[in-house]
Protein backbone atom coordinates (compact mmCIF):
# COMPACT_ATOMS: atom_id res chain seq x y z
CA UNK A 1 0.00 0.00 0.00
CA UNK A 2 1.40 3.48 -0.87
CA UNK A 3 1.02 6.21 1.75
CA UNK A 4 2.75 9.65 1.71
CA UNK A 5 5.28 8.55 -0.82
CA UNK A 6 6.17 5.48 0.99
CA UNK A 7 5.17 1.92 0.29
CA UNK A 8 3.91 0.13 3.26
CA UNK A 9 2.94 -3.47 3.50
CA UNK A 10 -0.09 -4.79 5.35
CA UNK A 11 0.11 -8.23 6.54
CA UNK A 12 -3.05 -10.36 6.34
CA UNK A 13 -3.05 -13.30 8.52
CA UNK A 14 -3.84 -16.71 7.12
CA UNK A 15 -6.95 -16.81 9.24
CA UNK A 16 -8.21 -13.59 7.69
CA UNK A 17 -7.41 -14.95 4.27
CA UNK A 18 -9.39 -18.07 4.96
CA UNK A 19 -12.32 -16.01 6.20
CA UNK A 20 -12.19 -13.79 3.13
CA UNK A 21 -12.00 -16.83 0.86
CA UNK A 22 -14.94 -18.40 2.67
CA UNK A 23 -16.97 -15.27 2.25
CA UNK A 24 -16.16 -15.20 -1.44
CA UNK A 25 -17.07 -18.82 -1.88
CA UNK A 26 -20.28 -18.27 0.03
CA UNK A 27 -21.20 -15.28 -2.12
CA UNK A 28 -20.35 -17.23 -5.28
CA UNK A 29 -22.41 -20.19 -4.11
CA UNK A 30 -25.31 -17.99 -3.25
CA UNK A 31 -25.09 -16.43 -6.69
CA UNK A 32 -25.02 -19.86 -8.36
CA UNK A 33 -27.97 -21.04 -6.26
CA UNK A 34 -29.82 -17.91 -7.22
CA UNK A 35 -29.11 -18.53 -10.90
CA UNK A 36 -30.23 -22.16 -10.53
CA UNK A 37 -33.41 -21.12 -8.79
CA UNK A 38 -34.16 -18.66 -11.55
CA UNK A 39 -33.50 -21.30 -14.20
CA UNK A 40 -35.63 -23.87 -12.36
CA UNK A 41 -38.41 -21.36 -11.98
CA UNK A 42 -38.30 -20.58 -15.67
CA UNK A 43 -38.33 -24.29 -16.51
CA UNK A 44 -41.31 -24.90 -14.21
CA UNK A 45 -43.13 -21.97 -15.74
CA UNK A 46 -42.51 -23.31 -19.25
CA UNK A 47 -43.67 -26.78 -18.22
CA UNK A 48 -46.80 -25.34 -16.62
CA UNK A 49 -47.52 -23.30 -19.74
CA UNK A 50 -47.03 -26.39 -21.91
CA UNK A 51 -49.30 -28.43 -19.65
CA UNK A 52 -51.92 -25.68 -19.74
CA UNK A 53 -51.69 -25.53 -23.51
CA UNK A 54 -52.19 -29.29 -23.70
CA UNK A 55 -55.22 -29.11 -21.42
CA UNK A 56 -56.69 -26.30 -23.51
CA UNK A 57 -56.09 -28.35 -26.65
CA UNK A 58 -57.83 -31.38 -25.11
CA UNK A 59 -60.78 -29.22 -24.06
CA UNK A 60 -60.98 -27.76 -27.55
CA UNK A 61 -60.93 -31.24 -29.10
CA UNK A 62 -63.60 -32.44 -26.70
CA UNK A 63 -65.77 -29.42 -27.46
CA UNK A 64 -65.29 -30.03 -31.19
CA UNK A 65 -66.21 -33.69 -30.77
CA UNK A 66 -69.35 -32.76 -28.85
CA UNK A 67 -70.27 -30.19 -31.51
CA UNK A 68 -69.75 -32.74 -34.29
CA UNK A 69 -71.78 -35.30 -32.35
CA UNK A 70 -74.66 -32.85 -31.98
CA UNK A 71 -74.40 -32.04 -35.68
CA UNK A 72 -74.57 -35.77 -36.44
CA UNK A 73 -77.59 -36.18 -34.19
CA UNK A 74 -79.33 -33.27 -35.90
CA UNK A 75 -78.43 -34.59 -39.37
CA UNK A 76 -79.66 -38.10 -38.62
CA UNK A 77 -82.84 -36.80 -37.00
CA UNK A 78 -83.47 -34.69 -40.11
CA UNK A 79 -82.95 -37.74 -42.35
CA UNK A 80 -85.38 -39.73 -40.21
CA UNK A 81 -87.93 -36.96 -40.73
CA UNK A 82 -87.41 -37.11 -44.49
CA UNK A 83 -87.79 -40.88 -44.45
CA UNK A 84 -91.00 -40.65 -42.42
CA UNK A 85 -92.42 -38.13 -44.86
CA UNK A 86 -91.46 -40.43 -47.76
CA UNK A 87 -93.32 -43.35 -46.15
CA UNK A 88 -96.40 -41.31 -45.24
CA UNK A 89 -96.76 -39.77 -48.70
CA UNK A 90 -96.56 -43.12 -50.46
CA UNK A 91 -98.87 -44.87 -48.02
CA UNK A 92 -101.46 -42.08 -48.38
CA UNK A 93 -101.17 -42.22 -52.18
CA UNK A 94 -101.27 -45.97 -52.74
CA UNK A 95 -102.77 -47.69 -49.67
CA UNK A 96 -104.60 -45.25 -47.44
CA UNK A 97 -104.40 -47.14 -44.17
CA UNK A 98 -101.34 -49.21 -43.30
CA UNK A 99 -102.45 -52.86 -43.28
CA UNK A 100 -102.59 -54.87 -40.07
CA UNK A 101 -99.39 -56.69 -39.18
CA UNK A 102 -100.29 -60.12 -40.50
CA UNK A 103 -97.85 -63.00 -40.46
CA UNK A 104 -97.63 -63.19 -44.25
CA UNK A 105 -96.72 -59.53 -44.43
CA UNK A 106 -94.22 -59.38 -41.57
CA UNK A 107 -90.62 -58.52 -42.48
CA UNK A 108 -88.23 -61.40 -43.00
CA UNK A 109 -85.84 -60.06 -40.39
CA UNK A 110 -85.09 -56.94 -38.36
CA UNK A 111 -83.33 -54.39 -40.53
CA UNK A 112 -79.97 -53.19 -39.12
CA UNK A 113 -79.74 -49.51 -38.23
CA UNK A 114 -76.27 -49.23 -39.76
CA UNK A 115 -76.41 -45.52 -40.54
CA UNK A 116 -77.16 -44.34 -37.03
CA UNK A 117 -75.03 -46.98 -35.33
CA UNK A 118 -72.02 -45.87 -37.34
CA UNK A 119 -72.61 -42.16 -36.72
CA UNK A 120 -73.61 -42.37 -33.05
CA UNK A 121 -72.81 -45.51 -31.09
CA UNK A 122 -74.90 -44.18 -28.20
CA UNK A 123 -77.88 -43.00 -30.27
CA UNK A 124 -80.05 -45.92 -29.18
CA UNK A 125 -83.38 -44.09 -29.43
CA UNK A 126 -82.73 -42.80 -32.95
CA UNK A 127 -81.41 -46.23 -33.91
CA UNK A 128 -84.66 -47.76 -32.67
CA UNK A 129 -86.70 -45.31 -34.75
CA UNK A 130 -84.62 -46.05 -37.85
CA UNK A 131 -84.93 -49.81 -37.37
CA UNK A 132 -88.71 -49.43 -37.06
CA UNK A 133 -88.86 -47.40 -40.28
CA UNK A 134 -86.80 -49.94 -42.19
CA UNK A 135 -88.93 -52.80 -40.91
CA UNK A 136 -92.07 -50.95 -42.04
CA UNK A 137 -90.55 -50.27 -45.47
CA UNK A 138 -89.76 -53.97 -45.87
CA UNK A 139 -93.26 -54.96 -44.81
CA UNK A 140 -94.95 -52.47 -47.16
CA UNK A 141 -92.74 -53.61 -50.04
CA UNK A 142 -93.71 -57.23 -49.53
CA UNK A 143 -97.36 -56.22 -49.10
CA UNK A 144 -97.28 -54.37 -52.44
CA UNK A 145 -95.54 -57.28 -54.16
CA UNK A 146 -98.15 -59.72 -52.84
CA UNK A 147 -101.02 -57.57 -54.11
CA UNK A 148 -99.24 -57.15 -57.45
CA UNK A 149 -98.95 -60.93 -57.78
CA UNK A 150 -102.68 -61.37 -57.12
CA UNK A 151 -103.54 -58.78 -59.78
CA UNK A 152 -100.96 -60.20 -62.21
CA UNK A 153 -102.37 -63.72 -61.92
CA UNK A 154 -105.94 -62.49 -62.41
CA UNK A 155 -105.02 -60.46 -65.50
CA UNK A 156 -102.95 -63.28 -67.00
CA UNK A 157 -105.76 -65.79 -66.43
CA UNK A 158 -107.95 -63.63 -68.67
CA UNK A 159 -105.44 -63.89 -71.52
CA UNK A 160 -104.15 -60.34 -71.08
CA UNK A 161 -100.55 -59.19 -70.60
CA UNK A 162 -100.10 -57.66 -67.12
CA UNK A 163 -96.74 -56.06 -68.00
CA UNK A 164 -98.23 -54.36 -71.06
CA UNK A 165 -101.19 -53.22 -68.98
CA UNK A 166 -98.91 -51.75 -66.31
CA UNK A 167 -96.80 -50.03 -68.99
CA UNK A 168 -99.87 -48.48 -70.64
CA UNK A 169 -100.84 -47.04 -67.27
CA UNK A 170 -97.77 -44.74 -67.53
CA UNK A 171 -98.84 -43.09 -70.79
CA UNK A 172 -100.00 -39.46 -70.78
CA UNK A 173 -98.20 -38.48 -67.58
CA UNK A 174 -97.16 -35.02 -66.37
CA UNK A 175 -97.42 -32.45 -63.58
CA UNK A 176 -95.08 -30.41 -61.38
CA UNK A 177 -91.94 -32.04 -60.00
CA UNK A 178 -92.32 -32.88 -56.30
CA UNK A 179 -89.17 -34.70 -55.24
CA UNK A 180 -89.11 -37.49 -52.70
CA UNK A 181 -85.78 -37.86 -50.90
CA UNK A 182 -84.51 -39.62 -47.79
CA UNK A 183 -81.20 -37.75 -47.28
CA UNK A 184 -80.04 -34.17 -47.15
CA UNK A 185 -77.97 -34.68 -50.33
CA UNK A 186 -81.14 -35.38 -52.32
CA UNK A 187 -80.58 -39.12 -52.65
CA UNK A 188 -83.07 -41.93 -51.99
CA UNK A 189 -82.24 -44.99 -49.92
CA UNK A 190 -82.45 -48.04 -52.29
CA UNK A 191 -84.85 -49.78 -49.90
CA UNK A 192 -87.23 -46.82 -50.04
CA UNK A 193 -86.90 -46.65 -53.84
CA UNK A 194 -87.81 -50.34 -54.10
CA UNK A 195 -90.86 -49.78 -51.90
CA UNK A 196 -91.96 -46.86 -54.08
CA UNK A 197 -91.62 -48.86 -57.28
CA UNK A 198 -93.47 -51.83 -55.78
CA UNK A 199 -96.35 -49.61 -54.67
CA UNK A 200 -96.51 -47.90 -58.08
CA UNK A 201 -96.62 -51.26 -59.91
CA UNK A 202 -99.29 -52.54 -57.52
CA UNK A 203 -101.37 -49.44 -58.19
CA UNK A 204 -100.99 -49.72 -61.98
CA UNK A 205 -101.91 -53.41 -62.04
CA UNK A 206 -104.92 -52.97 -59.76
CA UNK A 207 -106.17 -50.03 -61.81
CA UNK A 208 -105.78 -52.22 -64.89
CA UNK A 209 -107.64 -55.05 -63.19
CA UNK A 210 -110.42 -52.69 -62.13
CA UNK A 211 -110.79 -51.62 -65.77
CA UNK A 212 -111.52 -55.19 -66.86
CA UNK A 213 -115.23 -56.06 -67.23
CA UNK A 214 -116.25 -57.75 -63.99
CA UNK A 215 -119.97 -57.08 -63.60
CA UNK A 216 -122.69 -58.67 -65.70
CA UNK A 217 -124.16 -55.86 -67.81
CA UNK A 218 -127.68 -57.31 -67.56
CA UNK A 219 -129.45 -59.43 -64.95
CA UNK A 220 -130.72 -62.19 -67.25
CA UNK A 221 -130.81 -65.96 -66.95
CA UNK A 222 -128.98 -66.90 -70.15
CA UNK A 223 -127.14 -65.72 -73.26
CA UNK A 224 -129.02 -66.08 -76.54
CA UNK A 225 -126.04 -65.68 -78.84
CA UNK A 226 -122.37 -66.25 -78.03
CA UNK A 227 -119.12 -64.74 -79.26
CA UNK A 228 -117.77 -66.07 -82.56
CA UNK A 229 -119.33 -67.93 -85.49
CA UNK A 230 -123.09 -67.96 -85.92
CA UNK A 231 -125.77 -68.02 -88.57
CA UNK A 232 -126.90 -64.45 -89.15
CA UNK A 233 -130.46 -63.99 -87.75
CA UNK A 234 -131.51 -62.01 -90.84
CA UNK A 235 -129.72 -63.71 -93.74
CA UNK A 236 -129.04 -67.17 -92.30
CA UNK A 237 -125.53 -67.01 -93.72
CA UNK A 238 -122.21 -67.47 -91.92
CA UNK A 239 -121.34 -64.48 -89.76
CA UNK A 240 -119.09 -63.45 -86.93
CA UNK A 241 -120.73 -62.26 -83.73
CA UNK A 242 -118.44 -59.81 -81.90
CA UNK A 243 -120.14 -60.00 -78.50
CA UNK A 244 -122.74 -61.66 -76.29
CA UNK A 245 -126.52 -61.20 -76.54
CA UNK A 246 -128.50 -60.98 -73.29
CA UNK A 247 -132.29 -61.25 -73.95
CA UNK A 248 -134.74 -59.71 -71.48
CA UNK A 249 -137.80 -57.53 -71.02
CA UNK A 250 -137.93 -54.16 -72.73
CA UNK A 251 -136.54 -51.46 -70.50
CA UNK A 252 -134.50 -53.81 -68.27
CA UNK A 253 -131.57 -52.00 -66.63
CA UNK A 254 -128.14 -52.14 -68.28
CA UNK A 255 -125.05 -51.74 -66.09
CA UNK A 256 -121.45 -50.69 -66.70
CA UNK A 257 -119.33 -53.84 -66.62
CA UNK A 258 -116.35 -51.97 -65.16
CA UNK A 259 -115.51 -48.49 -63.98
CA UNK A 260 -114.54 -46.03 -66.68
CA UNK A 261 -115.58 -42.96 -68.65
CA UNK A 262 -118.55 -42.81 -71.00
CA UNK A 263 -117.11 -41.92 -74.42
CA UNK A 264 -120.12 -42.47 -76.73
CA UNK A 265 -123.88 -42.11 -76.33
CA UNK A 266 -125.96 -42.18 -79.50
CA UNK A 267 -126.83 -44.19 -82.60
CA UNK A 268 -124.27 -46.47 -84.22
CA UNK A 269 -124.85 -48.39 -87.44
CA UNK A 270 -126.02 -51.95 -86.75
CA UNK A 271 -126.16 -51.33 -82.99
CA UNK A 272 -129.01 -48.83 -82.87
CA UNK A 273 -128.89 -46.86 -79.63
CA UNK A 274 -125.47 -47.49 -78.21
CA UNK A 275 -123.29 -46.60 -75.23
CA UNK A 276 -119.52 -47.04 -75.08
CA UNK A 277 -117.45 -46.91 -71.89
CA UNK A 278 -113.66 -46.58 -72.06
CA UNK A 279 -111.85 -48.19 -69.15
CA UNK A 280 -108.21 -47.37 -69.89
CA UNK A 281 -105.38 -49.71 -70.85
CA UNK A 282 -106.94 -50.12 -74.31
CA UNK A 283 -110.17 -51.63 -72.91
CA UNK A 284 -113.62 -50.53 -74.01
CA UNK A 285 -117.11 -52.01 -73.57
CA UNK A 286 -120.00 -51.45 -75.98
CA UNK A 287 -123.72 -51.79 -75.21
CA UNK A 288 -126.12 -51.94 -78.18
CA UNK A 289 -129.84 -52.09 -79.17
CA UNK A 290 -130.81 -49.88 -76.22
CA UNK A 291 -134.21 -48.31 -75.62
CA UNK A 292 -132.93 -45.44 -73.48
CA UNK A 293 -129.87 -43.82 -71.92
CA UNK A 294 -128.98 -43.12 -68.28
CA UNK A 295 -125.47 -41.78 -68.88
CA UNK A 296 -123.90 -38.96 -70.82
CA UNK A 297 -120.58 -38.52 -72.62
CA UNK A 298 -117.72 -37.63 -70.29
CA UNK A 299 -119.37 -39.11 -67.20
CA UNK A 300 -117.24 -41.23 -64.90
CA UNK A 301 -119.05 -44.43 -63.91
CA UNK A 302 -118.30 -47.22 -61.46
CA UNK A 303 -118.68 -50.92 -62.14
CA UNK A 304 -122.37 -51.74 -61.77
CA UNK A 305 -123.58 -48.20 -62.46
CA UNK A 306 -126.89 -47.92 -64.38
CA UNK A 307 -126.10 -46.56 -67.85
CA UNK A 308 -128.99 -47.57 -70.14
CA UNK A 309 -132.19 -49.58 -70.69
CA UNK A 310 -132.60 -52.73 -72.79
CA UNK A 311 -134.30 -52.35 -76.15
CA UNK A 312 -134.46 -53.58 -79.74
CA UNK A 313 -133.12 -50.69 -81.79
CA UNK A 314 -130.82 -51.14 -84.77
CA UNK A 315 -130.30 -54.54 -86.38
CA UNK A 316 -132.25 -56.55 -83.81
CA UNK A 317 -134.96 -59.23 -83.79
CA UNK A 318 -136.23 -58.50 -80.25
CA UNK A 319 -135.42 -56.90 -76.91
CA UNK A 320 -131.89 -57.82 -75.84
CA UNK A 321 -128.50 -56.33 -75.01
CA UNK A 322 -125.60 -56.76 -77.40
CA UNK A 323 -122.49 -56.55 -75.22
CA UNK A 324 -118.93 -56.26 -76.55
CA UNK A 325 -115.49 -56.11 -74.94
CA UNK A 326 -112.77 -54.56 -77.10
CA UNK A 327 -109.01 -54.43 -76.51
CA UNK A 328 -107.33 -51.76 -78.65
CA UNK A 329 -110.55 -51.79 -80.74
CA UNK A 330 -110.29 -55.54 -81.38
CA UNK A 331 -113.30 -57.55 -80.14
CA UNK A 332 -112.53 -60.29 -77.61
CA UNK A 333 -114.79 -62.85 -75.99
CA UNK A 334 -116.50 -61.22 -72.98
CA UNK A 335 -117.38 -64.58 -71.39
CA UNK A 336 -114.01 -65.21 -69.61
CA UNK A 337 -114.20 -61.79 -67.95
CA UNK A 338 -117.73 -62.31 -66.64
CA UNK A 339 -116.98 -65.89 -65.53
CA UNK A 340 -113.91 -64.64 -63.66
CA UNK A 341 -116.11 -62.14 -61.85
CA UNK A 342 -118.60 -64.87 -60.89
CA UNK A 343 -115.74 -67.04 -59.62
CA UNK A 344 -114.44 -64.29 -57.36
CA UNK A 345 -111.21 -63.64 -59.27
CA UNK A 346 -111.75 -59.92 -58.87
CA UNK A 347 -111.70 -60.12 -55.05
CA UNK A 348 -110.89 -56.76 -53.56
CA UNK A 349 -112.03 -54.90 -56.68
CA UNK A 350 -115.20 -52.89 -56.93
CA UNK A 351 -118.11 -55.07 -58.05
CA UNK A 352 -120.90 -52.57 -57.63
CA UNK A 353 -121.31 -48.89 -57.83
CA UNK A 354 -123.76 -46.07 -57.41
CA UNK A 355 -126.52 -45.35 -59.87
CA UNK A 356 -125.80 -42.63 -62.41
CA UNK A 357 -128.68 -41.10 -64.26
Amino acid sequence: MRSKGQVRFIRVSSRSQKIAAGVAVTVLGAWCVSLGAIALSQASTAEAQASLAQREARVARAEGKVARYHQSVDAVAADLGRRQQFIEQLVDAHIGDIPADEGALAPKEEQPATKISAAMPDGSELARVEAGQLALVERLTRYAELRSKVATDAIRNLGLNPDAMAARARTGEGGPLIKLVTSADGSVDPRFRRMGRSLARMDALERGLASIPQVSPAHVAYVSSSFGYRSDPFTGGAAFHAGLDFPGPMGSPIYAAAKGRVTFVGIKSGYGNCVEVTHGNGLMTRYGHLSGFHAKVGEQVEAGALIAAMGSTGRSTGPHLHFEVRVNDRPVNPRPFLEAARNGQFAGQSSSGGTHK
